[in-house]
């Protein structure tokens, strides 16, 4: 029976300390929250860290300058932190770094490489102090996010009008006069060009071309017709008769006879169609039998087909 009573005596005393600790945690600890929370947390840093969260206990840091001296926390260029360096350091602070990216931009013809804390490209240009044209291509495109060692290239954009001023030809008008020796050739109103103003949107890369579009056109000349009085009237004098043949030779209203002066002109009609030509003897030939002359290409073309070969003419000598 001792032996019970003891137990149970032993059991009462149990209880009773864990109700008198259940009171005193209530009333010392409950009641005065700020308390516990200084015991425990007065001397820890948050540190967010480019998205990751790090603590540190028992700081004894000063500044926010020292606390990262002391965890060797290196801000490299471009790098900042919130709160500044110079900021105390305050009960359950919490710390945010923000780390710059590199970036290489090639624009202008070199290559600019820097540190930006910048969160597009656009953005990032700007910290460069790459000032951008609204035409201006950029790769990638601005509105992209910015990604460690980002290459980013710029090519500029020149878009304007360029007036491109062009003669216009002018017409020619022929009127014969059968009066007049046929080797006179009168102008009697002078032609003149005119001109055409162009205006062109033209689109360069980087100095360069790359594209001309015609937007307008306007004539702020017109051309005057040249109108000449040409003489139709031919003198002939003796007649031949016999075989022409053709050559190249110099791409005219030429030939080439075995007697007549060098100089001279005749007329020559193809006797099967009555097309003539006037040409001039400056060249000595055909030396075959049958054959009188000898007709530049240019000139056979005029009275008959190269196919033919060999045609038969009527040749006069003009004597005016």
């Amino acid at each position: 029976m001792d032996i019970l009573g003891g137990k149970k005596k032993i059991t009462m005393i149990v209880a009773l300390l864990l109700v008198v600790a259940g009171i005193f945690y209530v009333s010392f600890f409950r009641a005065r929250p700020s308390i516990w929370n200084n015991v425990e947390r007065k001397n820890t840093v948050s540190l967010i860290d480019n998205g990751s969260e790090l603590y540190f206990l028992n700081i004894s840091s000063k500044t926010v300058g020292e606390f990262l001296k002391e965890e060797n926390v290196v801000l490299q260029e471009r790098d900042s932190v919130f709160p500044g360096e110079d900021q105390k350091i305050a009960p359950n602070m919490t710390l945010y770094i923000a780390r710059a990216k590199n970036v290489s931009v090639s624009a202008d013809g070199e290559t600019k490489k820097y540190r930006t804390q910048a969160l597009d490209v656009e953005e990032a240009l700007r910290d460069g102090e790459i000032i951008l044209d609204e035409d201006d291509i950029v790769k990638p495109a601005r509105p992209e996010e910015v990604s460690p060692d980002m290459k980013i290239v710029v090519t500029r954009v020149t878009i304007e009008e360029k007036i491109v001023e062009k003669n216009i030809p002018f017409l020619k008008k022929v009127n014969e006069e059968s009066a007049l020796s046929w080797r006179k050739n009168i102008v009697t109103v002078k032609g003149e060009k005119g001109i055409e103003r162009q205006t062109y949107r033209v689109s360069s890369y980087d100095g360069k071309e790359v594209n001309r579009k015609l937007i307008n056109t306007e004539v702020v000349k017109e051309p005057v017709t040249e109108v000449v009085t040409q003489g139709t009237y031919v003198k002939l004098g003796k007649s031949h008769s016999g075989g022409a043949s053709w050559y190249a030779w110099t791409g005219t209203m030429a030939a080439a006879n075995p007697w007549l002066p060098l100089g001279s002109y005749v007329k020559v009609t193809n006797t099967e169609n009555g097309k003539s030509v006037i040409v001039v003897i400056n060249d000595r030939g055909p030396f075959v039998g049958g054959r009188i002359i000898d007709l530049d290409k240019a000139a056979f073309q005029k009275i008959a087909s190269l196919g033919a070969g060999v045609i038969n003419v009527k040749m006069e000598e003009i004597t005016n």
